[in-house]
């Protein structure tokens, strides 16, 4: 199978390493040239400016089940003209009581071409597939919940 890989890069800025008083502001490189600025999320003291992992894993999630969606939809003949999502990451205690993305919510909204229609059953069974079928959906098991609008 292929490795996929990132090269992540975090400097000390201040004299120590000393709790709560350390910046966690650090860089992910993907394939070499492609820069992203990355910090904790703002809650627990980062950046808002900068993305912070837990929104990374909505992120990736989101675009997984997107482009699965799209290769169904593909194979289907169905005339994806748009796909939008608002992913939303919540945080609190597994079971275990540690703190974790407790759930992620998918909400996509997909458009056709004009004079295209699909049943919003038949939507919520493609959606429900290309769940099924996203690497990244199947690495977090069953804390994703996909909700249709459209």
């Amino acid at each position: 199978m292929n490795e996929l890989s990132i090269k992540l890069d975090w400097q000390r800025t201040e004299a120590e390493l000393t709790p709560g008083k350390y910046t966690n502001s650090h860089s992910i490189m993907y394939n070499d040239d492609n820069k992203v600025i990355v910090d904790a999320a703002p809650d627990w003291g980062g950046n808002i400016e900068h993305t912070n992992p837990e929104q990374a894993l909505a992120a990736a999630l989101s675009s997984c089940h997107m482009m699965t969606f799209l290769a169904l939809s593909a194979k289907a003949k169905w005339p994806v003209l748009s796909f939008a999502d608002h992913a939303i990451a919540h945080l609190g205690k597994n079971s275990k009581g540690q703190m974790s993305v407790t759930q992620i919510d998918l909400n996509p909204e997909v458009t056709f071409d004009d004079g295209f229609y699909v049943d919003k059953k038949i939507l919520q069974e493609m959606q429900k597939r290309a769940h099924n079928y996203c690497f990244i959906a199947n690495t977090l098991a069953d804390s994703v919940m996909i909700n249709i609008n459209s």
